[in-house]
């Protein structure tokens, strides 16, 4: 890795850092990403990683390129919230009928 990229690299690690660090800062979705699967934004978002790690791409573009990686990060955020938000766990009670209740619920 050329000095170049080590610096971008390390630039947006510290910017990852200032993102998660507010919490109340939101992120707009395009559509574009709102229309991806889970997996799909996963991997999109894995690329832009590769991208800005080869050091390959200008510095306008790795501005472009976190952008976009910074909204597939909040999609990929969304879709597993909405997934943990709907897991459920199925009990037996004495009587042997069965229920669900969520995942987390204290018993």
């Amino acid at each position: 890795m050329n000095e170049i990229s080590a610096i971008r690299l390390n630039d947006y690690h510290k910017r990852e850092q200032e993102v998660t660090k507010d919490e109340n800062l939101k992120v707009e979705i395009p559509n574009d990403i709102k229309a991806m699967k889970f997996e799909q934004a996963l991997e999109a978002l894995e690329d832009i990683v590769r991208n800005l790690e080869s050091g390959q791409v200008s510095l306008e573009q790795s501005i472009d390129i976190y952008t976009r990686g910074t909204q597939l990060k909040a999609h990929c955020e969304d879709k597993l919230k909405d997934a943990t938000e709907r897991i459920e766990k199925i009990t037996k009670s004495t009587d042997g009928s069965l229920s669900t209740e969520p995942l987390d619920a204290v018993n």
